[in-house]
């Protein structure tokens, strides 16, 4: 990771759908401390969908980088590294349309930002300062996926697989999985990964204690 790090410091958390990208950042954050650590979720930012009819809103390619508002979700990176609030939209994933109620974020030392196409935007992955990659086996980040999709989201088994199959993991193969090549870490097993989430904890740690210490009288 790089050594010129300043505060506040942009952390992406990158990877394919159901690799673990919400529990390691979820993690970071506690491990470094909610207090000083905002988590910012890339799903938040679909593009709103409510001036297109329901039966093309089913259809729509969720799994694209162009599914995602990335003028809007670079914005708010900018405005939260600039010490500003933002007004976060709030996703509703059974409409596909965002409500008209938003959830103010305030800023923190460090800004973590998980989704799926965080390196894949150039937008956004120029703001980002450390680019974490979460990998796990496609078998199990079906599996994930597929437990979120049916408890969170009230898809049936038949959606989950035939989007899966039409666009997950196609789009993931072209966009997701090479964006791989941009992170500066590599996690294996996600948020179970406690040796990589030590060292990445450790280092922010380090980081935030430099700044916080007062310089030494000469």
């Amino acid at each position: 990771m790089r050594s010129d790090l300043t505060l506040p410091v942009v952390i992406g958390v990158a990877g394919g759908s159901g690799s673990g990208k919400t529990t390691v950042a979820t993690e970071i954050s506690r491990r470094v401390g909610g207090d000083r650590v905002v988590v910012l979720a890339e799903d938040r930012y679909y593009h709103d969908l409510s001036g297109v009819p329901t039966e093309e809103r089913e259809t729509h390619n969720f799994d694209h980088p162009s599914a995602i508002d990335a003028e809007l979700l670079s914005e708010h990176l900018r405005s939260l590294k600039n010490g500003r609030p933002v007004d976060a939209p709030v996703y509703d994933f059974h409409h596909h349309v965002r409500e008209a109620t938003q959830e103010v974020i305030a800023p923190r030392a460090v800004i973590v930002v998980e989704g799926l196409f965080l390196f894949a935007l150039p937008a956004v992955r120029t703001l980002v300062d450390i680019r974490l990659y979460v990998e796990a086996d496609p078998d199990l980040r079906f599996i994930r996926r597929l437990q979120r999709d049916l408890h969170e989201r009230g898809r049936s088994v038949e959606s989950v697989i035939e989007q899966y199959l039409a666009t997950v993991r196609p789009m993931h193969l072209e966009f997701v999985a090479p964006s791989r090549r941009c992170a500066d870490v590599i996690i294996p097993e996600g948020g179970f990964n406690t040796v990589a989430l030590d060292l990445i904890a450790s280092r922010i740690e380090h980081l935030l204690s430099a700044v916080d210490s007062p310089p030494e009288a000469e």
